[in-house]
């Protein structure tokens, strides 16, 4: 076993291989709950939260969402709320939106590949 690595046969969901993982597909994971309309930030955690390979922390959500809205893939605006303040709610921008659709058509060949390279070692 490889220090640090996960020991589990499954996988470790907290492990750093799968804090890897994570990291790489997040921001598009984010990109496609808000292709289905405006998010706040909780909201988007709780829905990451029923996937677990997905869930992850407002100490990574809420800076991924700010760069999101720095490189205009999203934009916000303020919504009242009935249970406290206001709340800044998420949505995709046009660009957000090609940007999913180019994640979306490149993923099932990378995984496809990446299966095929676990699987049987195979080499390009």
């Amino acid at each position: 076993m490889v220090p640090g690595m996960a020991s589990n046969e499954g996988g470790d969901a907290d492990g750093p291989v799968a804090t890897q993982l994570r990291k790489g597909v997040l921001e598009y994971c984010v990109l496609a709950l808000l292709r289905e309309g405006p998010r706040y930030g909780v909201e988007l955690l709780n829905e990451l939260g029923r996937f677990p390979a997905l869930a992850t922390s407002q100490g990574t959500i809420y800076p991924l969402l700010s760069r999101l809205r720095r490189t205009g893939l999203a934009e916000t605006f303020l919504r009242d709320s009935a249970s406290g303040p206001s709340r800044r709610y998420y949505t995709l921008t046009d660009t957000g939106h090609r940007a999913l659709e180019e994640f979306t058509a490149l993923w099932p060949a990378f995984r496809e590949t990446v299966d095929r390279v676990l699987t049987t070692g195979e080499n390009p």
